[in-house]
């Protein structure tokens, strides 16, 4: 009899794991609570325009060519990834821009018409982002973190390589330009943390993309979680959508059974859960049954900062915005320390624009554009009322790209809607509404993070942004493959112990 597995959330982790367990020759059932498949990765249409609800970069394709290749599939056949040139357009305050992208010359021309002392320093960074990504991604990305002795074991390397320094300080170690600083240091913003508190092991991101370039999923992001849904039917794995999980029952150390919000109750041989561990461990486990270990992160771990989230469309196009803006706010650090340490949400602010449409006309309809404004903000720990605030701040961003990046805006924006920090507490089931579920910290990472096997538990497996190696879409999808080698290793544990046994 084939061993089997339930699946609770379909992000990217939910949805890697379970073609992985697949893989192994489970059978697979994926449950979602939402009315589709993908986590945040949802679609809105609206007023004629199409978003991406949730990440709009594609970075590491190969993580997304091994799960069809698991089944001797092509993913181009599926799904085009188009390269992006620029990568990122930094504007900054001043009306100044800097194109991150292409090849390394390319790069090194902007950072020689920006401040030419700084190139030999990127050349530097580079390489320190190399040697980061040798070790923290191509080595302990995918290894499980769940037992000490495998952190105790990796001290020296990341000792070597200064992860107690914060990428801020290890950017600011090779570049001078205040602009080029903040250009160099966003990565951590990607994965829920601030850059001045963020291990440095995250400034392997720089390398990651340096080396496999940033793509656009034609069709969107969730074109991509079609094609992976298609996949995943054509091997048999179970999908199911509006069904929500209530209570996962215990026994000892083993889930006996997951209990739907409608009373029903599911049973697997492994149990994995893809959504925030914060969530998990306060609603959905008797308190009383957690281990002492998990119950200290849950009440006392750091989160990632909240997420409000501008759509609209526009009835005319503009073609000198590029598919990624990062649009610079007058404040860096302070504007971050009020978001993270303070939780204010401030006057001001920096954005993320998404213009798909400058990779792909299909998101509105012809002569239009479509729009994704992101900007960072304080998670509902600190008390903002959305239902007062969220019009005020939305005014104050279609002022400010109206008077820069997107002229006239304000005369031309269609059918606007938002998301803030109560949407993604409400529809995801965030803790607090954080983008991110906890910040990655030095802290909070590899043994420190929510481990990929539950602590107390045998058969339930965690993945997704809140537990190791991280958030981002390499970071949870790398997950998967975390879960993937621990459940094959308790499945031979328990081939080896069955013949004792009779």
């Amino acid at each position: 009899m084939s061993s089997s597995a339930l699946v609770i959330g379909s992000g990217f982790g939910g949805i890697a794991s379970a073609l992985r367990l697949r893989a192994l020759g489970l059978d697979v059932q994926l449950i979602e609570k939402l009315p589709s498949i993908g986590g945040r990765a949802q679609v809105f249409e609206h007023g004629g325009y199409r978003h991406d609800a949730g990440p709009t970069v594609i970075t590491a394709p190969f993580l997304f060519d091994e799960l069809f290749a698991l089944f001797g599939e092509d993913r181009a056949d599926h799904i085009e990834f188009r390269p992006l040139k620029p990568w990122y357009r930094f504007v900054f305050p001043d009306g100044d821009h800097f194109d991150y992208g292409g090849t390394l010359e390319d790069t090194l021309a902007e950072i020689e018409r920006i401040h030419p002392p700084d190139c030999d320093g990127y050349l530097a960074l580079v390489e320190q982002s190399k040697a980061i990504y040798d070790v923290g991604f191509s080595q302990l990305a995918h290894e499980p973190f769940h037992q000490i002795g495998t952190m105790l074991k990796q001290l020296p390397q990341l000792a070597r390589l200064r992860s107690d320094r914060t990428v801020w300080e290890m950017v600011c170690r090779y570049l001078t330009h205040d602009k080029l600083r903040q250009a160099f240091s966003i990565q951590p913003l990607l994965v829920g943390g601030s850059p001045f508190d963020t291990t440095s092991i995250y400034g392997l991101i720089h390398y990651l993309e340096r080396a496999y370039g940033i793509y656009f999923a034609m069709g969107g992001t969730g074109a991509l979680v079609n094609a992976l849904e298609a996949l995943m039917r054509r091997q048999g794995i179970t999908i199911r959508t509006h069904t929500e999980v209530k209570t996962l029952h215990t026994e000892g150390r083993h889930v006996k059974a997951v209990e739907l919000a409608s009373g029903e109750q599911l049973n697997a041989d492994h149990i994995v859960f893809n959504g925030d561990p914060m969530y998990l461990y306060r609603h959905m486990m008797a308190n009383q049954n957690l281990p002492l270990s998990t119950r200290l992160k849950r009440d006392h771990s750091k989160l990632s900062m909240g997420l409000y989230v501008l759509f609209f469309g526009t009835d005319r196009t503009y073609p000198e915005v590029a598919h990624h803006t990062i649009w610079m706010g007058q404040r860096y650090r302070e504007l971050l320390d009020d978001i993270f340490h303070r939780q204010l949400l401030s006057d001001d602010f920096s954005l993320y624009v998404h213009r798909p449409t400058a990779t792909d006309p299909s998101f509105a309809p012809d002569g239009h554009d479509s729009f994704y404004v992101l900007a960072p903000v304080p998670h509902q720990g600190s008390g903002i009322d959305w239902e007062i605030e969220e019009p005020k701040l939305r005014q104050r961003i279609i002022r400010a790209l109206d008077a820069t990046l997107l002229p006239d805006l304000a005369a031309h924006i269609q059918a606007p809607f938002a998301m803030t920090p109560d949407e993604f507490s409400a529809q995801y089931l965030s803790h607090q509404g954080a983008g991110f579920s906890i910040a990655p910290l030095f802290t909070q990472s590899a043994w420190f993070r929510f481990h990929n096997q539950s602590e107390g538990f045998d058969n339930l497996f965690l993945t997704g942004a809140g537990t190791h190696p991280g958030a981002g879409m390499p970071g949870v999808i790398s997950s998967a493959k975390v879960v993937e080698r621990l459940v094959q290793e308790r499945i031979t544990q328990e081939m080896a112990a069955t013949p004792a046994a009779l």
